[in-house]
């Protein structure tokens, strides 16, 4: 079989697999788990017919997915990838670019450019600055969070491209109590020992307490949330910032969800997060993008390309070339699905998005309050924290649930106790799914 015709071959089966996409379990049987017992071969001598592996892995591993891409996945913030960046991205793994520089690929140069200038649009935050495509929020936390160090040192003098960090000053890092634990993660690579953090104290919503703000000065880095992981509340910025340009200190915005809040009608939870020095966000939740597709935005743009810079004698580029803005000097070109997916959408279906999951995540709530469960937060955004009596009573309601099909969401631990976690975010999640949900689990806690 020729290469186009292995290709169109995986396109069939891409096809047949999204087809029944919306009838698919949220979660695989034991029986589809048990199936991928048959990738445990040993490293062949001879290679296989890539036909024959194709369909191997369509016949064992289509079917123990998860169907995030369905309507019915309610778990961990996980959109659905739309369709316009779907495409983008089946055509850009055809084109097979290295997206480091232009002379290594003008047009992943030049899109990504279009759509770093589009989500400073979108977001509405300062033009200025530079806006790096990565993996993920860990990945893009890193890369602002480098930038954040090497500034502030280099205020008190230190050059830690020359000098490292054996006898630098120090840096100070300011988290709330809530941290999400990827911006943790960061700050781990980067050094600062978990001992060494400083914990800001959040009040019942889990929102840093403005009254119980740390001392801040100009060597402190203040992380803040837009969109805390189980609530998806949003730390009071406008106060909390304004402290922080008084004392010179960086600010740096976790905000993987919930900064596209500030493209919705919910933006007044925003408000005051544009006088921050970095941001990052995802492309792969609210946006509905693929994955892997993150952003790292930081207000002084020659900072981030000075932390992150990789030219070399035999490859130089400007200093806003992907390479010299990300962590990753060969890389995929992950801005093309998010511009695709920005153009596709627009500005009015970007905020649609949003705001159809928030209205249906209080909707959900007010019927589960309805059938006795208690919820956690005050639902301000696309996110549920739920319990039903007991610990155990919550664990079983949400098996009850899963088993049915309804859907598939978390647990965690909110306050100490477990709790159900459920997130909207699925471009193909629609009212008629989330009533489905709401009517599993008032059967379950029912019975």
């Amino acid at each position: 079989m020729s290469e186009l015709e292995l290709m169109a071959e995986a396109d069939r089966r891409a096809k047949h697999y999204l087809e029944g996409i919306e009838q698919r379990s949220p979660f695989p049987d034991q029986a589809a788990r048990s199936g991928l017992s048959a990738f445990s071969e040993a490293f062949p001598n001879e290679g296989h017919d890539a036909v024959e592996t194709l369909q191997m892995l369509d016949i064992h591993g289509s079917p123990a997915t998860t169907a995030s891409n369905g309507p019915r996945y309610f778990g961990f913030v996980i959109g659905a990838a739309l369709p316009a960046a779907a495409a983008a991205e089946r055509l850009m793994l055809a084109w097979d670019q290295c997206a480091a520089t232009y002379d290594t690929s003008p047009v992943a140069a030049t899109v990504e450019k279009i759509a770093g200038r589009w989500l400073l649009d979108a977001l509405d935050l300062p033009r200025e600055s530079a806006v790096g495509f990565g993996t993920s929020a860990t990945a893009c936390a890193l890369s602002c969070l480098s930038a954040a160090r090497r500034s502030l040192l280099l205020r008190q003098g230190w050059d830690i491209e020359r000098y490292g960090l054996f006898g630098a000053p120090e840096i100070r890092v300011v988290v709330s109590e809530t941290v999400h634990i990827t911006v943790r993660k960061a700050l781990r690579l980067l050094g600062f020992g978990s001992i060494h953090l400083v914990t800001a104290p959040v009040d019942a919503y889990g929102r840093i307490d403005p009254d119980r703000l740390p001392p801040l000065d100009d060597k402190t880095i203040l992380c803040l949330q837009a969109g805390e992981v189980n609530t998806g509340e949003f730390d009071p910025f406008a106060v909390l910032i304004e402290a922080a340009a008084k004392s010179k200190a960086w600010v740096h915005v976790d905000g993987a969800f919930g900064l596209w809040a500030r493209a919705s009608s919910r933006r007044a939870l925003t408000e005051g997060i544009e006088g921050a020095d970095s941001w990052t966000t995802d492309g792969h939740k609210w946006l509905n993008t693929p994955y892997d597709g993150a952003v790292a935005i930081c207000r002084d743009a020659e900072a981030l390309a000075q932390a992150m810079n990789s030219d070399a004698v035999y490859a130089t580029a400007s200093a806003d070339a992907q390479k010299n803005l990300t962590l990753e000097f060969s890389r995929r070109a992950r801005g093309i699905p998010i511009w695709a997916a920005l153009r596709t959408l627009g500005r009015a279906g970007v905020a649609e998005l949003v705001d159809r999951h928030c209205s249906e995540a209080a909707w959900l709530a007010d019927r589960l309050r309805e059938s006795g469960f208690d919820v956690l937060n005050r639902v301000v955004l696309n996110q549920l924290l739920v319990r039903c009596g007991t610990d155990e009573r919550t664990a079983q309601v949400r098996q009850s649930v899963i088993d049915t099909g309804a859907g598939w969401f978390g647990m965690t631990v909110w306050q100490g106790r477990p709790a159900l976690r459920i997130s909207l975010s699925s471009w193909r999640t629609e009212h008629q799914d989330v009533a489905r949900l709401a009517e599993a689990l008032s059967a379950a806690v029912r019975n």
